[in-house]
C-alpha cells in the first residue's frame, strides 16, 4: 500500500531540511528511509492510514520539555536559558497554552499560531489536532488555544526545540493539558520538572505528582527526568534547604517516588537579598553546581536524539513483530470462537425451528421438492435459494461485526492513556476482520513473510546506524576514521535514487 501524496512530500520535505541542517550526520536522512519501510508494513497490517507515517511519531530534533506548576518558575529559567525575555513570568498563571520555543535567524521574536505545528511533521504537535478533537468539543479548530510556537535567535535553542508547559493546578482544560503533556513527556529527550521550593504540600501537588512522577517510574527512559526545586533562596532565610528537599522528598515518596535527585537552583536576578556571607557562598555553590550538571544533560541532547531515533525504528519493529502481531493473533482467535459459537446458536435454533414447522405441517415432501427444483434450475427455486442463502449471509456477517465490536469495546480500558496504540489496534483489528476476509486465515491482515523480511531489514538498518553513530562518537581503537571512498558514496547515491524511483512508482 503506497503512502498518499501528502505525506510522501511532508517526508521527502523533511529529508531535505535534514541534509541540509545536518550534513555532518547523514544517519538521521537515512533514518527517514527506512521509517518509509516500517509505515508500509503497518499500512499492510492496519495500523496506520495512508496519510500517516511512524516518522511524525518522533521529534527530530532535540527536544527539551520544561514541566511544572504555575509559581514555579518555569519561565523565568527558560528566559535566563535563552539570554532573552521571551515568556511572561509571575507568580500567577500567565499563560495557559503550550508554547514551543525554536531557533531563528530573525533578531525580531515571534509568536505564531498553533497550526503552524500541526501541519509540520518536525515539530511534536504534528496533526495533534486529531486528539484535540477527541478532547475538546469545539474541534481542531481550537488548536490555537492549545499551543503556540515561538521563534528567537538564540544560538542556545540552534539545533534543539524546547517546549513550555501551562501550569498543572488549572482548572480549564484541564484533561487537554494532561493529555498533551504526557504527548510531549513521551517525545522528549529531556524532561526539566519544576517545583516551587516555597510550597512542597502534596495535596496542592495532586495532579504533578501523579502525571509528573508516579507516571514515571516504571518507565524505561526514566532517567531523562529531571527534578529542579526552583526558588531555593528563599529558604536562605532561615537556612534550611535540607529540611526543604526532605519535604520534597516525602512528599514524591508518598507518590511513590523513592530514589531520584534533586537539583536546587534559584535566578540570581530574581532572587531574594542573602545576607549572611557564609550562607549566600553555600548557597552559590550548590546552585552553580546543580546549573552545571543540567546544562550539561541539556547539551547532550543532540546526541541522545540521534540513538533516540534508531533506537525508536529498533523497538517499533520489534514491537510489531513480536507483541502487535501475537496480540492481533489472538484477538482473531477470541473473535473466532465467539462467531462460531454463536453462529451454531442461531444456526441450530433455525434448523430446529424449521424442522418443528415442518413436522407441524407434514411437509418434508417439500425439501425433495425444493431440491429437485434446484437441480432442474427452477427459477422460483433458486431465487428462493439465493434468498436463504443471503439471510443465512446476513445472520452469519451480523454475528461477525458484533463479536469484532464487543472485542474492540474492551481496547480503551486495557490501554488506558494510551490512545494512540489503542486507535492502531482497532484499526488493524477491522481490518483483519473485514467481511472480504475468510474466517479460516490464522495471520492478521497483512502480515506475510514478504513483512517480516521487511521488519528483518528495518531492525538491521537501526543497528547500522548506531554502530555509525558510534563511529562518529567513539574510537576505541584510537585510529582516525576513515574517509569513505568514491565507490561507497556512489553506491550509497545509487541506493537512495533507487528507492525514490520506488516511492514515485508506488505513488503512480
Amino acid at each position: 500500500m503506497p503512502q498518499s501524496s501528502t505525506i510522501y512530500k511532508r517526508l521527502r520535505s523533511l529529508e531535505k531540511h535534514l541534509a541540509e541542517e545536518h550534513p555532518d550526520n547523514p544517519v538521521l536522512t537515512k533514518a527517514v528511509h527506512s521509517f518509509r519501510k516500517l509505515d508500509r508494513v503497518a499500512q499492510d497490517i492496519g495500523l496506520l492510514d495512508r496519510n500517516e507515517s511512524y516518522a511524525t511519531y518522533v521529534t527530530w530534533w532535540p527536544m527539551i520539555a520544561v514541566l511544572g506548576t504555575f509559581s514555579a518558575g518555569k519561565s523565568t529559567f527558560i528566559n535566563s536559558y535563552l539570554g532573552l525575555h521571551l515568556q511572561r513570568t509571575g507568580n500567577q498563571a500567565v499563560d495557559d497554552k503550550f508554547t514551543v520555543i525554536c531557533y531563528s535567524s530573525d533578531d525580531e521574536i515571534k509568536t505564531l499560531p498553533g497550526v503552524a505545528l500541526d501541519a509540520d511533521p518536525r515539530f511534536p504537535f504534528y496533526q495533534i489536532s486529531r486528539s484535540i478533537t477527541e478532547i475538546s468539543e469545539a474541534g481542531p479548530q481550537r488548536i490555537d488555544a492549545y499551543i503556540q510556537l515561538k521563534t528567537c535567535p538564540s544560538e542556545k535553542i540552534r539545533g534543539k526545540i524546547m517546549i513550555d508547559s501551562p501550569g498543572f493546578d488549572a482548572d480549564s482544560q484541564r484533561n487537554s493539558t494532561l493529555r498533551l503533556t504526557q504527548h510531549i513527556i513521551d517525545l522528549s529527550d529531556l524532561v526539566l520538572v519544576f517545583f516551587d521550593a516555597r510550597h512542597p504540600e502534596p495535596g496542592a501537588m495532586k495532579d504533578t505528582l501523579e502525571y509528573l512522577v508516579a507516571g514515571t517510574i516504571n518507565r524505561a527512559d526514566s532517567n531523562k527526568f529531571l527534578y529542579i526545586l526552583n526558588q531555593m533562596d528563599i529558604t536562605a532565610k532561615e537556612d534550611n534547604p535540607e529540611e526543604v528537599v526532605s519535604a520534597w522528598q516525602r512528599s514524591l515518596a508518598q507518590a511513590g517516588l523513592l530514589a531520584g535527585k534533586f537539583y536546587r537552583i534559584y535566578n540570581p536576578d530574581a532572587a531574594s537579598p542573602i545576607g549572611d556571607a557564609q550562607i549566600k557562598e553555600r548557597y552559590e555553590k550548590k546552585r552553580d553546581e546543580d546549573m552545571a550538571e543540567i546544562n550539561t544533560r541539556m547539551q547532550q541532547i543532540e546526541v541522545e536524539r540521534s540513538y533516540r531515533i534508531a533506537g525508536m525504528l529498533e523497538q517499533t519493529a520489534e514491537t510489531i513483530e513480536n507483541q502487535t502481531i501475537h496480540k492481533l493473533t489472538s484477538m482473531l482467535h477470541s473473535w473466532k470462537k465467539r462467531v462460531i459459537l454463536f453462529d451454531s446458536i442461531l444456526f441450530s435454533m433455525l434448523l430446529v425451528l424449521s424442522g418443528l414447522v415442518l413436522y407441524q405441517t407434514d411437509s418434508w415432501n417439500l425439501l425433495k421438492t425444493f431440491g429437485e427444483n434446484i437441480m432442474a434450475c427452477e427459477t422460483s427455486s433458486l431465487v428462493m435459494l439465493a434468498l436463504l442463502l443471503g439471510v443465512i449471509g446476513y445472520i452469519h456477517f451480523t454475528v461477525r461485526s458484533k463479536a469484532a465490536n464487543s472485542i474492540i469495546r474492551k481496547l480503551p480500558a486495557e490501554f488506558g492513556h494510551d490512545h494512540t496504540a489503542c486507535q492502531q489496534y482497532t484499526q488493524a483489528f477491522i481490518k483483519s476482520t473485514a467481511a472480504y476476509r475468510p474466517m479460516f486465515l490464522q495471520k492478521p491482515a497483512g502480515w506475510n513473510a514478504t513483512n517480516q523480511l521487511i521488519l528483518n531489514q528495518v531492525k538491521n538498518e537501526a543497528n547500522d546506524y548506531i554502530q555509525s553513530l558510534n563511529d562518529q562518537f567513539t574510537n576505541p581503537s584510537g585510529r582516525k576514521a576513515e574517509v569513505a571512498t568514491e565507490e561507497e558514496e556512489s553506491t550509497a547515491e545509487s541506493v537512495a535514487a533507487t528507492e525514490t524511483k520506488t516511492e514515485q512508482s508506488r505513488q503512480e
